[in-house]
């Protein structure tokens, strides 16, 4: 594993904190986060015209659950985290694959060479980086008609009763769920980010299946659900029992994602 000298992370839009919202959360990130269809990897491969061996950039690639991904597909990887608990987790996953470049690094400020790159990748991250100068930083990064494809996996709230129940679950005893959801990114958001030649959007299905162990992981791997130890924990925790028994089959309870891509070019 290469792994580039930088300059120490600076701050993005919602100021310094933000990158360390998971720090206490990346086991848990690691072992209940969804993985994304490999449908979704087709698409953006045949769509960005990749080949193995070219240059990939995943923006805020956390524990590295997308960026293996892209590496077992035989691109090379730059995988730009701040968050040093986050990229650590991914460095000793990921290490022994050559083409895998750990960077500690922002969105808005990487430190990839000017036109270095295929395609700018972000998921489950867009939403904590700052727009306006991220946009101005992946123009700057990607190599003439490059694209960047933004995805997020999105439980479908309303699929069953138990979904329903889980989403006003994290709105009434969540920390900030509300204000941090990703879908707040959507609609004018994104097109003023892609610009006049707008985006694409497509969707694909996806799942996860949980017992109770697993049910609570995924919650706590969330970074807007009160920690261990934190007002509101074990208030959060008794109404997450509730919900689970209540609605488990055999069991076990499901999620359902759409796991949406929008990818797009930087005009």
């Amino acid at each position: 594993m290469a792994k580039l000298k930088v300059l120490p992370q600076l701050q993005v839009l919602l100021g310094m904190d933000v990158t360390q919202r998971f720090s206490n959360r990346v086991e848990n990130y690691i072992k209940y986060r969804p993985s994304y269809p490999a449908a979704l990897i087709d698409h953006v491969i045949a769509r960005a015209t990749l080949k193995r061996g070219d240059n990939v950039a995943d923006v805020g690639s956390g524990t590295g659950i997308f960026t293996a991904l892209l590496l077992a597909r035989g691109l090379r990887v730059y995988a730009v985290e701040p968050n040093r608990e986050m990229r650590e987790a991914a460095e000793r996953l990921l290490a022994n694959n050559e083409n895998f470049i750990s960077i500690d690094a922002d969105a808005e400020h990487t430190t990839l060479p000017a036109a270095s790159v295929e395609i700018v990748c972000a998921a489950q991250a867009f939403h904590w980086f700052d727009a306006a100068k991220t946009r101005v930083e992946f123009q700057r990064v990607l190599k003439p008609g490059g694209l960047v494809a933004l995805i997020w996996n999105d439980r479908k709230s309303d699929a069953s009763p138990f979904l329903t129940a889980y989403d006003e679950l994290l709105r009434t005893r969540g920390t900030d769920y509300e204000q941090v959801n990703h879908r707040n990114i959507v609609g004018e958001k994104l097109h003023a980010f892609f610009g006049k030649d707008g985006y694409e959007e497509t969707t694909f299905a996806n799942a996860q299946h949980f017992d109770w162990d697993g049910l609570y992981g995924r919650a706590m791997s969330s970074s807007y659900v009160p920690a261990e130890g934190t007002e509101g924990y074990a208030s959060f925790v008794a109404g997450l029992r509730d919900i689970f028994d209540a609605h488990a089959i055999d069991e076990t309870v499901s999620f359902e994602y759409d796991t949406r891509l929008y990818m797009g070019a930087l005009p």
